[in-house]
């Protein structure tokens, strides 16, 4: 108790500082786009039901429609073949929605190489530099792509191959998924495979591998840049879809100031 009094006094006070990593959601939140012989999901829509007029003179308020995989949003790990018969997003455990976040900054490389892929080689460099990831942790991967999250077209990157975004090869996918024991992996681009994860050995194996393994996905996180490499805490909040496969998230950190 003592503990949780503690931390409740740093916030009032500020010396505990939460950094919203959460996309704006809205119309023109950019979406994944998918071959055209798929299913595609829908751009979020508000669709008004009153303001304050006829049809309701005291309140304000919205019906909306979007797809559950949109803007910042959280992956289940039925979202996933390899996953289906796991937990739904209704069903994860609400202790699971929070851990210590580590931030994998390589930022410098995706800018030179926007299809940059991370490697086993890094994590483990990151690892030696840092300390093992801790048990129960978020592995936030920061590449700078935020800063396209408000123009739709440089965000997906894409030209005739397909969007060119960075991601994780098959083997550091495998390393998240089946080597360390963590919640799951959160990422500044649209989805947690890179934009050619399609054509690797294993096609997009962030989700075959982590989804697979019980674990989750955050996908458009901003304000990476303020987290320290290690030491943050960061908590996760979908909404409870029954039968879901995910859904759009609010995502908040702690840090000490």
């Amino acid at each position: 108790m003592a503990n949780l009094t503690a931390l409740a006094n740093e916030l009032a006070s500020g010396a505990v500082q939460v950094l919203d990593l959460t996309s704006p959601l809205h119309s023109e939140t950019p979406i994944l786009n998918l071959p055209p012989e798929f299913g595609q999901t829908a751009t979020f829509k508000l669709e008004e039901i009153s303001h304050y007029d006829e049809k309701g003179p005291a309140w304000y308020w919205n019906n909306f429609h979007t797809g559950e995989h949109t803007g910042t949003h959280f992956d289940a790990p039925n979202h996933w073949i390899t996953g289906k018969d796991l937990d739904d997003v209704a069903s994860v455990p609400a202790s699971r929605l929070i851990g210590p976040a580590v931030v994998l900054d390589f930022v410098k490389e995706a800018q030179a190489n926007p299809d940059f892929l991370l490697d086993v080689s890094h994590i483990e460099a990151w690892e030696k530099e840092h300390g093992a990831i801790p048990k129960g942790a978020w592995v936030l991967f920061r590449t700078g792509w935020s800063k396209f999250g408000d123009d739709p077209k440089a965000f997906a990157n894409a030209d005739e191959n397909g969007p060119h975004t960075p991601g994780l090869t098959v083997e550091a996918a495998d390393l998240l998924g089946t080597k360390r024991d963590v919640l799951g992996l959160g990422v500044e681009t649209v989805g947690i495979d890179a934009g050619a994860g399609f054509s690797l050995s294993v096609p997009f194996p962030c989700h075959n591998m982590l989804m697979g393994n019980n674990k989750y996905g955050l996908t458009q996180l901003r304000n990476l840049d303020k987290l320290p490499a290690q030491g943050a805490i960061v908590i996760a909040a979908p909404l409870k879809i029954v039968g879901g496969s995910g859904s759009p998230c609010r995502v908040l950190a702690l840090i000490q100031k």
